[in-house]
């Protein structure tokens, strides 16, 4: 396998860094009705923000790493095909322009830059930059997981100590699950002590990685949305698998995730809301 080294993983970080400050910070709060439009649904947004950051971030990864693939959201929404590269591309890159774009659409500072450097299948590096606060979490398979200030400093991430079930407070993604499993999780969730939804992936992955909350729960699982989340949660010292058990995988997009800071966890909240 080819090796993706800490170096690599700062060039990822300041092409997203770059293209948040050039392409995604000047249209914040500067969307015009025409810069906006749906793509599946009212709840399915994109902007010019997300589009012209997508290029400029895989013009600058292709430039940096000559031979890449590069799986962006937005231009897998015309081209589905990209992802079947994943899997057998020597490195790739999936990128999220601007995660959390309804919350950018409607003027709140809650938005993310995400790329994840795949090797093989394997995720291995992960950016999750905040263009607001102009700073970055970041992982390298194997070496950890750590917020990184403008300033170059930095300090380590590390993932909520586990508590039962009562005492757990998270995200649970239940709107795209499907039925009955949408109404049983549902009704499930007041046994936990709090359960929120920001809109934006990159930010739950980061409070997560960081302790700040204890569990997520997904149900889609797009490569763009998850690998950079799942490394630096996993880097971090958590643990996750698919609601059947099986280990994460950029390359499947189905099938639920939940993460948690440990496995013992893990089982008992996935019997909590998931269970009959």
């Amino acid at each position: 396998m080819t090796l993706f080294s800490g170096r690599d993983l700062a060039v990822v970080e300041a092409v997203l860094r770059d293209a948040a400050r050039q392409e995604v910070m000047p249209r914040f709060r500067r969307l015009a009705a025409s810069d906006v439009r749906a793509k599946t649904g009212p709840h399915d947004l994109v902007t010019q923000a997300d589009l012209a950051a997508e290029r400029a971030i895989a013009a600058a990864l292709r430039r940096e790493f000559p031979g890449c693939l590069v799986v962006g959201e937005e231009e897998t929404a015309a081209d589905p095909a990209l992802l079947d590269g994943l899997s057998e591309a020597e490195l790739s890159f999936v990128v999220d322009p601007v995660d959390g774009t309804s919350n950018f659409v409607a003027g709140l500072p809650l938005f993310a830059c995400m790329a994840a450097a795949i090797v093989r299948g394997e995720v291995a590096g992960a950016v999750i930059h905040d263009p607001v606060g102009d700073d970055s979490a970041l992982a390298l398979r194997g070496e950890g997981a750590w917020m990184q200030a403008p300033d170059g400093s930095r300090h380590d991430l590390r993932v909520a100590a586990p508590v039962p079930v009562a005492q757990m407070a998270g995200t649970a993604s239940w709107r795209y699950l499907p039925e009955p499993l949408r109404s049983r999780v549902g009704a499930n969730l007041p046994v936990l002590a709090a359960v929120w939804d920001y809109r934006c992936a990159g930010h739950e992955y980061r409070l997560l990685a960081g302790g700040h909350c204890h569990f997520l729960l997904f149900h889609k699982l797009m490569p763009w949305d998850h690998a950079p989340g799942w490394l630096l949660h996993r880097e971090a010292g958590g643990f996750s698998a698919r609601f059947d058990g099986s280990p994460y995988a950029p390359t499947v997009t189905s099938g639920g995730l939940i993460c948690t800071p440990d496995e013992a966890g893990w089982h008992a909240l996935r019997a909590a809301l998931l269970g009959e």
